[in-house]
């Protein structure tokens, strides 16, 4: 099985190729450079470089949000149009699952935060088990950095946290989490297409797919643009006249 990763979720722009159990090239970048300029230049130059025949590919995950609107959106356009044209699936990998998936065989909680402007973060919790099972303690959401500290405080356990809003909240993460806690390393902090693919290629194995017209990204919450339109609307409604 032949799973080609995307992940264009925030900073980092990533491809990789996984057959089965291998993870046979993948091209990852921090730089700051538009997914629109990166994502197809890193995938034809990995193609080349591990001679890869797009048409052998059995499906396409793509980190599915949430992250950037506009990294979604063009990650997700991108493998929405390879499955279009190569006539394969899309595994729509959730962002933050994907992310907590790098810290495979952690014997810690895990807890990725991803900045998520006003306070708020893209996080969830999850576990690895003994027998190296994924479990998502709590799903992937937006919320106040806050309250997904009361959960952590609340489960108990040692945490790791990973993730591009470590330095944001670092402060608050001393200030606040009463339990032990640990960053994760530079080389596995960040997206990783690598890990869209491998997770990808269990939810592929389960059935857990789409065809590519119906792929959307999930953004969790409305964008800036969206809310403020939504303000300005709202101030524009006329006040109900009070009963006499």
């Amino acid at each position: 099985m032949k799973i080609l990763g995307i992940d264009g979720s925030g900073l980092v722009a990533s491809v990789a190729i996984v057959e089965d159990d291998n993870l046979i090239g993948e091209y990852t970048t921090g730089y700051k450079k538009t997914h629109s300029q990166t994502l197809l230049p890193m995938l034809d130059e990995l193609t080349k470089m591990v001679e890869l025949d797009l048409n052998s590919v059995d499906a396409i995950a793509v980190s599915a949000g949430p992250g950037s609107f506009t990294g979604l959106r063009i990650a997700s356009a991108t493998a929405k149009g390879l499955g279009l044209s190569l006539g394969c699936p899309i595994v729509s990998v959730p962002t933050v699952d994907a992310l907590a998936f790098n810290l495979w065989g952690s014997d810690s909680l895990i807890c990725p935060i991803m900045d998520a402007r006003r306070g708020q973060v893209y996080t969830g919790l999850y576990l690895f088990e003994t027998n190296g099972d994924f479990k998502v303690v709590k799903a992937q959401c937006a919320v106040d950095f806050s309250e997904i500290a009361e959960d952590i405080n609340a489960n108990g356990q040692p945490v790791t946290f990973l993730g591009d809003g470590v330095p944001v909240f670092k402060d608050k993460i001393a200030e606040i989490i009463k339990v032990p806690y640990r960053f994760a390393p530079a080389h596995l902090n960040r997206q990783h297409a690598s890990s869209v693919a491998a997770l990808g290629s269990i939810y592929y194995a389960n059935g857990d797919c789409e065809i590519a017209a119906d792929h959307r990204p999930e953004y969790l919450r409305l964008s800036q643009a969206e809310r403020e339109r939504m303000e300005r609307e709202k101030s524009q409604m006329p006040e109900k006249e009070g009963k006499a």
